[in-house]
Parts: C-alpha cells; sequence; structure tokens
C-alpha cells in the first residue's frame, strides 16, 4: 500500500528508489515480431496469435506413385474438358518426369479399350496446348515426344485390324487442331490422312467382314483385337453420350473469333451465300416499298 506514492511522488524528492523496491525487468519469453507501427498498437497481441502461420511445403510425391496415379486419371478420363485438364495440370505439374509419363500415356493407348482411346485422343490435344503455352518452356518435352511418336499413337487409337474404324474421326479432328496449332506439320498430317485413309473402310467394321462369296458377316469372336474384343451395349452407349457432350461443348465454342484483324469479317463473308437472282428481285421490291412510304409522308 506505501509503494504507490512513493512511487508518484518520487520525482519530487529526487532520490532514487530503495533496491529492495526495485524490480529488474525480466525477457518475456514471447516475443514476436512487429512494425513499428502495429508495435505501438494495444492490439498487437492479438495481431500476433492471429497471424496466419507459414504454409508448409508439400512433400515430393515418389516416381512410382506418380506414374500409378497418372496411369488412373488416364485411366478414368471422360469427355468433360475438366478430366482432361485435371489430367494435363498433373502432367505438366510433374514435368520432370516427362518421359515416363509418356510411356504411360502410350501404355494406356494399347491396353484400353476404344473409347477410353479416344478419349485420350482428346487428351493429347489439351496437353500439347497447355505445354505450349507454358511459360520459359516447361512443357516442350511433352510437344516433342508427341510429334515424335505421333504415328504410334496412330496406330493405337486406329489399328490396322480395323477394331478403331470408330475412332477415325476423332483421330482426324485432334489432328487437325494439332496441325492448326503448328504442332504437327503439313507434311506430316499428309502422310497420317493416307494411313486413315486406308483404315476408314466400311469392310473393316469391328462387327462385320465380308466373306469369300461377298457378303457381310460376323467377325470371329475369339479374335484378338488390340485389346478390346465387341462393344457392349453399356460401350456403345457411353460413347453416343461422350460423343454428344464433346458436340454441344464445340457448339459452344465455335461462334469465338479472334478480336485481332479481320478474322470476323473474313469468317461472314465465307458463310454469306452468294447473291442470286431472288436477291435482286427482293431488293427491288424493297426499294419500291421505301419509295412508296416517302411519297406518302
Amino acid at each position: 500500500m506505501w509503494l504507490t506514492p512513493i512511487c508518484r511522488f518520487n520525482h519530487i524528492f529526487d532520490k532514487p528508489l530503495p533496491q529492495t523496491l526495485q524490480r529488474e525487468r525480466q525477457p518475456s519469453p514471447y516475443t514476436f515480431t512487429h512494425s513499428p507501427r502495429s508495435s505501438s498498437s494495444p492490439h498487437a497481441y492479438l495481431r500476433a496469435l492471429t497471424s496466419p502461420k507459414p504454409a508448409k511445403p508439400t512433400p515430393k510425391m515418389d516416381p512410382f506413385e506418380v506414374r500409378i496415379r497418372f496411369s488412373s486419371l488416364l485411366a478414368h478420363l471422360s469427355a468433360s474438358h475438366t478430366s482432361l485438364q485435371k489430367a494435363a495440370v498433373f502432367a505438366l505439374k510433374n514435368r520432370e518426369m516427362d518421359e515416363d509419363l509418356h510411356s504411360c500415356i502410350l501404355e494406356q493407348l494399347e491396353r484400353n479399350s476404344m473409347n477410353s482411346r479416344a478419349n485420350i485422343m482428346f487428351f493429347i490435344d489439351v496437353l500439347c496446348e497447355m505445354a505450349t503455352k507454358e511459360d520459359a518452356g516447361g512443357g516442350v518435352g511433352y510437344v516433342r515426344m508427341m510429334q515424335r511418336d505421333i504415328m504410334r499413337v496412330v496406330d493405337a487409337v486406329c489399328p490396322e485390324d480395323g477394331t478403331g474404324a470408330a475412332n477415325v474421326r476423332v483421330v482426324r479432328k485432334v489432328l487437325n487442331a494439332l496441325q492448326q496449332k503448328t504442332i504437327l506439320l503439313p507434311e506430316t498430317r499428309s502422310e497420317l490422312e493416307a494411313v486413315l485413309k486406308d483404315r476408314d473402310v466400311a469392310a473393316s467394321h469391328p462387327f462385320t467382314t465380308t466373306d469369300e462369296a461377298g457378303t457381310p458377316s460376323q467377325r470371329d469372336s475369339r479374335a484378338p483385337r488390340n485389346g478390346s474384343g465387341r462393344l457392349e451395349k453399356r460401350q456403345i452407349e457411353q460413347r453416343i453420350e461422350e460423343d454428344r457432350e464433346r458436340h454441344k461443348r464445340l457448339r459452344e465454342s465455335i461462334w469465338a473469333v479472334p478480336g485481332e484483324g479481320d478474322e470476323e469479317l473474313e469468317r461472314m463473308w465465307e458463310e454469306a451465300s452468294g447473291i442470286a437472282e431472288d436477291d435482286v428481285v427482293e431488293a427491288l421490291e424493297g426499294m419500291e416499298e421505301r419509295r412508296q412510304v416517302v411519297g406518302t409522308c
């Protein structure tokens, strides 16, 4: 009780406090680092408690785990653009293993069913597009390896035995997209088109073939078919739904035209039909009607 007046009037007496009353300032065990402005604030302690902690770096996956997970992503691809982008982002994230992941793509093409091979073909288009847009050329390795093995990819999606005849249109669409993105050369595209022409034949349909008499007959179900037998009803329905989803997404973006240059004008000019005699008659009739309206006013 007597400590308070002594401390209050100590400047009057001008005498230091006794050593028994002087308390040594012990350093606080809790040290916080703030800016000069925040340290003078009364809420500095609360800020220190509520400040977010630095995020811990995520541990790198094992190469075997990366390969297994990427193979699973390829095996479960669908027609949705989200699943294709997810697999492409995973491949670019682990670009240091691009050779192993590229071999996974080839293995899945040769192992899975016809529908899965079509989905992987569209995935290749998305992967090459995202790889070319990657900063500092981080994904160029995928593009180069795909240019090197594009013939092997076409053989896996549309094999010579005719089991991939339904995928010929898919392969053509993807090859055209790769050529527009300057990933494939026109000479390479021409060579691949010659190969696809030989395999896009009605006689090589996976369900029927032609016997010696020239009449169509069913193939032997025991014949080897690149890992895929006769399509079941469920697979056919799945392919129809996937094609419908791709066509719907294509219609959403088919009207998009780059805003630079006169590309929109050139496109409208190409889509417009030529002027015929009916168009001239209709224009003359419209002009006469306008003259009559102006004359009555």
